[in-house]
């Protein structure tokens, strides 16, 4: 996923700052950069000027699907979107081996220090909420807001009827494993979003940007579905948290989501609920209007 830096001026360079990988384009526009971290190249595209808001997509993305909040965002702050190590067109640094959210989770923390953000407004997006939530666990001190849609952070769940719906729920994503296992990473990646937003056959119902970002990303199945288990988040964890936070879900996800959200929300008690409406998991990109109302209003609030 990662460019390979072939002369020996850029690296020395890139070890001391932030890298990019062409001029700054004129004030207002995206600007992509290659960031150099411990052992990882992250393209990063940034907009905007402010106070830092990250914005962390979820599995089998990249830093597209934030294309329906970035411009607007970055209207009053400083829009950071990276894509995580593995993800997006860029050439990978290994064979895929340190897949796991520990590893996105130490990225996103090396990021944000290397860019010398200060404490930011973090946007996590289901996977991409996980890493943002364990993320504030672990450096309280870089996190000044939170903003999670449907975190996918299950070791939150502690209730018995809410672990067998999970459980039962998880299921549904047997096809999506095996076509992975059957090298057919094209079909698992569309049986994948079928099950996410429990629409069988609604793959192609997508906007055909989705649909791309998702097959370009397909070849990260593999590794997302063998992924070691996460670190070991729990409910009392959350809400030792400090900083303001919204959980935000849609009002027509699927239960499994639905139970991530809720449980987010009564774990960290000062936190708001919002539901966004005529939207399942997929909400910043189905109802891009009423998801963008409710993630500015919880960064006017702050």
């Amino acid at each position: 996923m990662f460019t390979i830096v072939r002369r020996i001026l850029p690296v020395l360079v890139c070890a001391l700052a932030a890298c990019q990988s062409h001029e700054l384009a004129r004030p207002g526009s995206a600007t992509a950069r290659t960031v150099q971290l411990p052992g990882v190249q992250l393209k990063v595209v940034e907009q905007g000027a402010g106070e830092p808001v990250v914005l962390v997509h979820g599995a089998f993305s990249d830093h597209r699907a934030w294309q329906g909040q970035q411009a607007l965002l970055a209207r009053s702050h400083r829009v950071i979107v990276p894509d995580q190590r593995y993800f997006g067109s860029q050439a990978w640094p290994d064979d895929g081996r340190q897949y796991a959210l520990s590893t996105h989770v130490a990225d996103l923390i090396a990021l944000i220090e290397a860019l010398k953000l200060g404490p930011v407004h973090l946007v996590g997006w289901s996977y991409g909420g996980a890493i943002v939530l364990t993320t504030a666990v672990q450096r309280p001190d870089l996190v000044k807001s939170l903003f999670v849609n449907e975190p996918s952070l299950g070791t939150i769940v502690t209730q018995a009827a809410d672990l067998a719906t999970l459980a039962e729920e998880r299921k549904g994503l047997g096809s999506a494993v095996a076509a992975s296992k059957a090298n057919d990473q094209a079909r698992a990646v569309r049986l994948f979003a079928e099950w996410v937003n429990a629409t069988p056959g609604g793959f192609d119902q997508l906007s055909s940007e989705l649909r791309s970002v998702f097959l370009d990303n397909a070849r990260t199945l593999p590794m997302h579905f063998s992924s070691p288990p996460p670190p070991s988040v729990n409910c009392a964890q959350l809400g030792a948290l400090r900083m303001p936070a919204t959980v935000s879900k849609g009002e027509k996800t699927r239960r499994f989501f639905a139970i991530l959200a809720d449980t987010a929300h009564a774990c960290m008690p000062a936190s708001r609920l919002e539901v966004i409406a005529r939207a399942t998991h997929m909400a910043p990109a189905e109802n891009p209007a009423d998801f963008n109302a409710s993630l500015q209003r919880h960064l006017a609030a702050r």
